[in-house]
């Protein structure tokens, strides 16, 4: 099966922070697959903005070293990667003052009828002096389109902030704020599961589903961000845009159409729904927890503190809720949410656990009856499991069996997976919006996270710890097994 190459208009990609971590782990291969899979138009450029002088031959060849240190490539042959970098061109430009400004703005002359996707892989820090400039030198037209990466804000009113600062210039319908999640396959099949099946919607309820479990684990650490990482945390980085936005997903009622606003306004409505979790009732519905030096990929590894290079933090590494959705769909259903680093292995997975059958007809020799699971792995290897209960063959009576009707994307379908960013990046260029946060939706989900924060900074409790290369603080285990639940391990 051949995957289906959708064209797009022509179009200028303008990366502001081009020789940072993020533009050469993710957008420069991103970019490079779009261009080799032949989804590039000819006219498209791809412009490299950063304080740093630097030639533009350099910034080709910052651009070549990170195409082939990427491990999602395979096929970087020397001929496409020389086209690719044939597009790429590079202006310095200081985000605080004018210098290079000018520069950019003749640059971008040349392509004035493209569509121009500006691209901000820089600190929240500097979203406001950008924006600022952007407008001041007339680089905005009616097809420019800005991308914002978390995170936005650390709290409602930092978040209030960048979303205004942004605001100052460009309309609501040209703000793209991304969230990678968003862009896995298994996200976006989420919603193709529940709405065109008949199969899945009318058990989509409090009636036939006993809870819903969202893990994203990683087990590396702060992978040499602890700087950074230490004034977020995980309920920062991970719950607050990733987690919930799976969360919305999954409850949220079906939209009219997947037009971008009818997706968006169903999330929006799963937040503004969920039950505050303040000072009374933290200490029952959360756990944070911080690594401590243990194991993991068959060797020893540093504590977080280690890798912080201090003695005290009280920055939690991991995360696990207990979040209930005030409506008539989910009164009753739990969500268990948990993240953090460094734990036993690396997987992101939305479990949604259907209830018991209300009787069995089985013999004890059958063998215990399972509930059914609906597990959607959206890494490391994305697909869907849908565990059933089915006679284990053979003769000699009834004895069941929970087996897993298994779909694996790579397997099925026979062709590349795309990452995230790339189909991310396209649907910025082709204006859709629907797998993007509206304003709305981010400072809502503040509004339900600061309350959590402030709770946790009353307590003046610090983070569990616990060591490197497990499931997290025992806490965390017994968040869930007090309801008579276990975390599900789907591996």
């Amino acid at each position: 099966m051949v995957a289906r190459v959708v064209a797009v208009d022509p179009f200028d990609i303008i990366v502001f922070g081009a020789t940072g971590d993020l533009a050469r782990r993710k957008l420069l291969p991103a970019l490079f697959e779009r261009d080799l899979a032949g989804q590039m138009p000819d006219e498209a450029r791809i412009i490299g903005v950063s304080r740093r002088p630097m030639e533009r031959a350099a910034f080709q060849d910052f651009a070549r070293d990170a195409v082939e240190m990427s491990d999602g490539i395979e096929d970087a042959r020397p001929d496409r990667l020389a086209h690719f970098l044939d597009r790429l061109d590079y202006v310095a430009v200081d985000a605080q003052s004018d210098a290079g400004w000018a520069d950019l703005a003749r640059l971008l002359e040349e392509g004035r009828d493209h569509v121009r996707v500006l691209y901000l892989a820089v600190g929240p820090d500097l979203f406001d002096p950008i924006c600022a400039r952007i407008g001041a030198h007339g680089i905005v037209t009616d097809k420019t389109r800005v991308v914002v990466e978390k995170p936005v804000g650390k709290d409602l009113a930092s978040a209030l902030k960048v979303n205004a600062a942004v605001g100052k210039v460009f309309r609501e319908e040209a703000v793209f704020r991304i969230d990678h999640y968003l862009g896995k396959e298994t996200v976006q099949n989420l919603m193709a599961l529940r709405f065109a099946n008949a199969l899945f919607e009318p058990v989509w309820n409090n009636a036939h589903i006993d809870h819903v479990q969202i893990t994203v684990a990683e087990s590396i650490g702060t992978a040499g961000r602890a700087g950074y990482y230490d004034t977020a945390g995980a309920l920062r980085d991970m719950v607050q845009n990733h987690i919930l936005q799976l969360l919305c997903l999954v409850a949220m009622e079906p939209p009219v159409s997947l037009d971008a606003d009818a997706v968006r306004d169903e999330k929006l409505k799963v937040l503004k729904a969920l039950t505050p979790i303040t000072e009374a009732n933290a200490a029952q519905l959360t756990v944070r927890g911080q690594y401590r030096a243990g194991a993991s990929a068959g060797g020893a590894v540093p504590g977080y503190l280690e890798e912080l290079g201090s003695a005290t933090s009280e920055t939690e590494t991991f995360v696990a809720l207990k979040a209930e959705i005030g409506n008539w769909r989910w009164s009753g259903v739990p969500f268990y949410l948990r993240t953090g680093k460094r734990l036993a292995s690396r997987v992101s997975e939305i479990v949604v656990a259907f209830r018991p059958i209300p009787h069995s007809v089985f013999d004890a020799q059958a063998g215990p009856i399972m509930a059914n699971r609906l597990v959607m792995r959206l890494q490391p290897d994305e697909g869907v499991k849908l565990w059933l209960m089915i006679k284990d063959p053979g003769p000699g009576g009834m004895r069941l069996q929970h087996v897993p009707l298994d779909m694996s994307f790579a397997s099925v379908f026979g062709v590349r997976n795309a990452d995230a960013y790339e189909r991310l990046i396209m649907d910025v260029v082709r204006g859709n919006q629907t797998l993007f946060m509206r304003r709305d939706e981010v400072e809502a989900a503040w509004n339900w996270i600061d309350p959590i924060l402030d709770a946790w900074r009353t307590s003046r409790e610090p983070p569990k710890p616990y060591t490197a290369g497990t499931w997290g603080p025992s806490a965390a285990i017994a968040l869930i097994e007090r309801d008579g639940r276990t975390w599900t391990d789907d591996a």
